[in-house]
């Protein structure tokens, strides 16, 4: 369907959410009558824990966001960068966090995680998950197979891995489901990534919070938990797209400028 909008003859602008691939696709047929194309793609967040005292927050808010929506976000925080000693402690702080998600029916008002969106995003998920276990990832909750109890449907189980390197597939793909990757961490593993659409940073310092923030190539860098404003664009760098959504420069994506010369008549 987007790759057919953007080769109408009477289209000029085509605005494109999805993922990675596929705005590659719609970019690609939108070229050939020379489109412009706001994109926003997939990511792999990394969110960035800077001392002790914000541990145990930081891991919490975002384990939650991993898991909401069943990790089918864009934005989900699903690197965890500690500094090396927090480690252990930020695995046992994810592992508790996420054992409290209520697996089920999405209609049900006691249910927090519902099922993936079809088979094949379950089974890809599924093969991340054996492949992070395949490369040497600690597997500290979780793991292959449907959650005890939910034998039908595409529901997978919470999943947290310890002792990442940034170099394993968990870490460069977007998994799209909920599954936590843990780093130790110096900054620069938080811009070793094709994707660049939000960031996550908790530290007690926030002239330092403001610093780190300043090194990311990320579209939306949030501090401390402050995220959700609608006055704020959204949009990332590198392969999370090219365009802006929400904002001033939101609206300006759909604009084009018309300069009209000779539009006051001459005295």
């Amino acid at each position: 369907m987007g790759q057919a909008i953007a080769a109408h003859p009477d289209i000029d602008m085509v605005s494109f959410t999805g993922s990675t691939r596929g705005g590659i696709a719609v970019a690609a047929t939108a070229a050939g009558t020379v489109k412009r194309v706001s994109q926003e793609l997939g990511g792999k967040s990394p969110n960035i824990i800077l001392d002790e005292a914000s541990l145990e927050q930081g891991v919490i808010n975002g384990m939650r966001n991993v898991c909401m929506n069943t990790g089918q976000s864009c934005n989900a925080p699903t690197r965890l960068l500690v500094p090396a000693e927090l480690h252990d402690k930020a695995v046992e702080i994810s592992v508790a966090s996420a054992s409290r998600a209520r697996i089920g029916d999405p209609g049900s008002e006691n249910t927090t995680m519902g099922p993936l969106v079809s088979e094949t995003q379950f089974n890809k998920v599924q093969g991340l998950i054996a492949k992070g276990i395949e490369e040497g990832a600690t597997l500290a909750m979780g793991g292959p197979g449907r959650p005890d109890g939910l034998e039908r449907g595409y529901y997978v189980k919470p999943t947290v891995f310890g002792n990442v390197s940034n170099d394993m597939t968990i870490a460069r793909e977007e998994i799209f489901g909920p599954v936590l990757c843990v780093i130790p961490y110096d900054v620069a593993i938080a811009n070793d990534t094709e994707y660049g659409l939000a960031a996550y940073i908790w530290g007690e310092d926030l002239e330092q919070a403001r610093k780190v923030a300043a090194q990311l190539r990320a579209g939306q860098v949030c501090l401390n938990g402050n995220s959700g404003d609608f006055s704020a664009p959204f949009g990332g760098y590198k392969q999370s797209g090219n365009g802006r959504e929400s904002g001033r420069e939101g609206l300006e994506e759909f604009l084009e400028t018309k300069a009209v010369l000779g539009y006051e008549q001459a005295a």
